[in-house]
Parts: C-alpha cells; structure tokens; sequence
C-alpha cells in the first residue's frame, strides 16, 4: 500500500477480512446463510477499494466473481424456499381420513392381480397413507444422445386427498454444471422447472393440458410407494389379464391412465402409460416406469429402486435411475437444507 491508512480504515480493513472468513467458513460448513455475510463482505470490501483505487484497484475482479457466486446462492436459496412455501401449503390443504385401517372389505372390487398386490404389500390392518415423504438419489441421461450419467439427489412430498405432490431436485452435470428442477402436481394442475445454477431458466412448463395429464400420471405410477392410495376415489381400476389391471385417475378436470404389472406374487413390476414428454409434443409416448428391487420399509413392501424409459422411435431411452433412501408415510414435516420445521 503506498497511500496511507488511518487506524480507523485500518480497523474498517481487519472487519472486511474478518467477514470474508467467515463466508469462508460458513460455505465449507454449508451454512445456508453464508451468502448474507458474503455480501456484506464484497460491499465493505469494494467501499475500500474505491477509497484505496490506486493500490486495491485489482481486489475489484475478485469481488466480481465471489457476488457470482453469490447471485447463484441467493437464487438457490429463493427457489428452496418457493418450494417450501408451495409444499408447506400443499400439506396444510390436506384433509386426511382419520384412523382409517384398511380392511379386506374395502379391497373386495378390485381386479384380483390388484388386491394381491393389495395384500403383497402389507397394508392390511394399517392406517390408509394420507402424507408421504421420501428421498432418492438418482442418474439421469437428459438426452437420448448423452453418454455420461449426471447424478442427482430429490425429495418429494405427497398428499392423497387431495391428491398432490411436490418433487425438488439438485442435478450435476459434467461435475460442473449445477440444475435444480422442481415438478408439481396440485389442484389437478402440472408445473415443470428446471433451472440452471438455480437462476437461468432452461424448462418453465406450465398452464397446459398436456403437462396437467403427464404430471397426474407421474403421481399415478408413484402411488406403488404407498399402496394405499390404490383405494383412493380418484383412481379407477379394470383388469387386462390375470397379471396387469388399468388404472384411470380423474381429478378436478385432468384425467389420465396407465397399466401396472405384477408377478404371480402379486410383486409390482411395470407400470406403462402413454404420456406427453413436453407440451410441444403433438401425440403421447410410452413410458414405462421398471421395478428392479423391492423391499419392506416401514412395514410396507415397495420398489426401492426403479427405472424409467421412453420409447423412442430409434429405441429404448433410459432416462433415470433412482433409489429411494429414505421414505416416512404419515408426516407433515418439511425438510429444509438445514434441517426440518413443521408448516
């Protein structure tokens, strides 16, 4: 430094390094808040600069790329919380059945490869599942041509009357790359995001007829995560053949089906559906959603990993791989970065 500095600036310098150390810390920790002190540390530090311009001039391109960074924070940290607001008011618009067990009697009409999955599962004498939580981790092939698989880590909430769910995502692509994606389905309507460093929007899909259905028959597929909901009174059921049954779901205007298959145990193996990749597409394609290992969680035997393809005019599109690490039935917590809080 060849200009001076008075013991007050000099005491202005020690807080702007002190700040910066602790946005250090509180990134490596993973602290959600280490954007603010950033903040205020890039501001203190550039005043400084700009006093200081003859010897501190080139400290302005490292605070350039450190309010990058958190730019990139902030907007993560405002969709993680837009989800949470969404979630947190999907959760408190449930209105479940209370103490309902599930009887025999109440599983009489379904086709009969359905009351032996029914049974299979283990849902006989437990309280219908009216919240659900789980967590996956999850590769993904974004395109048909991509080689490389990008590794991702998702929670889901789910609600069964009304029938809803809230479905957050964190992606790494190329291992630099970062997406965040949020898909929902709520009052019969679909929504699809996805977001590049949580700030650039690459998919925004909504208000759409196709989405609504392609969405409500996501959530169909996903209800061998909580069999229960087979009994819902927005899903219809009517046998194929003696080891698959249709199911129709009709809710508040958006309607869709799809095919679930079992074994002769009653193990779910397939479910397959012609649905709508995007809104753009002018007719649907199958997808099919493959159970490659079940197991019992919580009492209730379900897939715990899964595979999902589309059928593609040139072959099968693998698309996503995922396993379930953690599933909660019954629970209206949600589940921030750093920890959970009740709505």
């Amino acid at each position: 430094m060849t200009q001076p500095i008075s013991k007050p600036f000099g005491i202005i310098w020690l807080v702007a390094f002190i700040l910066f150390s602790t946005t250090l810390a509180l990134f490596l920790s993973q602290h959600n808040s280490w954007w603010i002190v950033g903040l205020l540390a890039v501001l203190l530090s550039q005043f400084l600069i700009i006093t200081y311009w003859q010897d501190a001039k080139f400290g302005t391109s490292i605070n350039l790329i450190v309010t990058v960074f958190i730019l990139i924070a902030y907007s993560s940290f405002g969709f993680i919380k837009k989800v949470n607001d969404e979630t947190a008011q999907m959760l408190a618009s449930s209105k479940p059945s209370k103490q309902v067990i599930v009887s025999e009697k109440m599983i009489k009409n379904l086709p009969t490869i359905v009351q032996k999955w029914v049974m299979n599962s283990g849902i006989l004498g437990k309280e219908l599942v009216h919240h659900v939580y789980l967590e996956q981790d999850a590769q993904m092939l974004m395109k048909p041509e991509q080689k490389d698989w990008s590794s991702a880590k998702a929670r889901q909430y789910f609600t069964i009357e009304p029938p809803a769910f809230n479905w957050r995502v964190n992606l790494t692509m190329k291992k630099v790359l970062s997406l965040v994606g949020r898909d929902r389905f709520e009052n019969g309507k679909g929504e699809m995001t996805i977001k590049l460093f949580s700030l650039i929007p690459v998919v925004n899909a909504k208000n759409s007829e196709k989405i609504n259905q392609a969405t409500l028959q996501r959530y169909l597929a996903e209800i061998v995560w909580f069999p229960s909901a087979a009994l819902s009174r927005y899903v219809t059921w009517e046998p194929v053949d003696d080891s698959s049954a249709r199911a129709t779901m009709e809710y508040n205007g958006t309607k869709g089906s799809g095919v679930f298959y079992f074994d002769e145990k009653g193990n779910f193996e397939k479910f397959v559906a012609m649905r709508f990749k995007d809104a753009h597409d002018t007719e649907p394609t199958q997808w099919s959603v493959i159970a490659t290992k079940s197991e019992e969680i919580n009492g209730i035997k379900i897939p715990v990993e899964a595979k999902a393809n589309w059928k593609l005019k040139n072959g099968e599109w693998t698309w996503l791989k995922l396993k379930i690490t953690n599933i909660t039935h019954n629970t209206q917590k949600i589940s921030m970065s750093n920890g959970t809080k009740k709505p």
